[in-house]
């Protein structure tokens, strides 16, 4: 990864040009410049003569880490070939946009990203959040009005891009709790977890 210094105007005509919360300014770039092009392709042959073999391999290029389907041959005289296939299992960190969480002027600005990042990298799975709650209040729903309901002052606010609401009148710690059970439900593990809470 190369640094390079722009001017502001150059920095505007960048961010006005993106298309969903977190995208970076290298994306932005590539899709201005027509640069986005396909996948590599990787092949291996496999020919060996043992009972059971297991092949993984990843190929790591500019655009993205490909990673090889996993096959495990059973007849020692069968030669497989085998095509890598894109990453299918994104991850909040692949939506996460750290310039953009750093010129949040606060932390409800920055909690909103980070669940839109959340969003973003599992949309099928995120009403799984809609189950968090507190001892009298609900945090996560599917409208405004499910959070009005739920509790007096609760400040909801639209989860960017996405169909969700969560409040945002609550301190950092408990915004922090709310990352922490979300992800958790979202399957990620304890360090991950753990990284996800430090973004906000």
């Amino acid at each position: 990864m190369k640094n390079i210094e722009i001017d502001e105007e150059l920095y505007q005509y960048i961010a006005t040009n993106t298309q969903y919360i977190g995208e970076s300014a290298s994306a932005i770039l590539r899709r201005l410049l027509k640069l986005d092009l396909a996948n590599d392709v990787a092949a291996v042959t496999v020919n060996e003569i043992s009972d059971e073999i297991e092949v993984k391999i990843a190929l790591e290029s500019e655009k993205a880490v490909v990673h090889v389907e996993t096959v495990v041959v059973k007849n020692p005289e069968a030669t497989k070939r085998m095509k890598a296939v894109p990453d299918s299992h994104e991850t909040v960190f692949n939506f996460i946009n750290k310039e953009e969480l750093a010129m949040q002027r606060g932390a409800v600005g920055r909690f909103l990203l980070i669940l839109a990042a959340l969003y973003r990298a599992h949309p099928k799975q995120f009403g799984v959040v809609t189950e968090i709650s507190g001892r009298d209040r609900l945090y996560f729903a599917n409208s405004e009005n499910k959070l009005a309901e739920s509790g007096s002052s609760t400040k909801p606010r639209q989860i960017p891009e996405s169909p969700f609401w969560v409040i945002t009148n609550s301190n950092t710690t408990r915004k922090k709790m709310m990352l922490t059970k979300a992800s958790i439900s979202l399957g990620y593990s304890d360090l991950d977890v753990e990284k996800i809470r430090e973004l906000l």
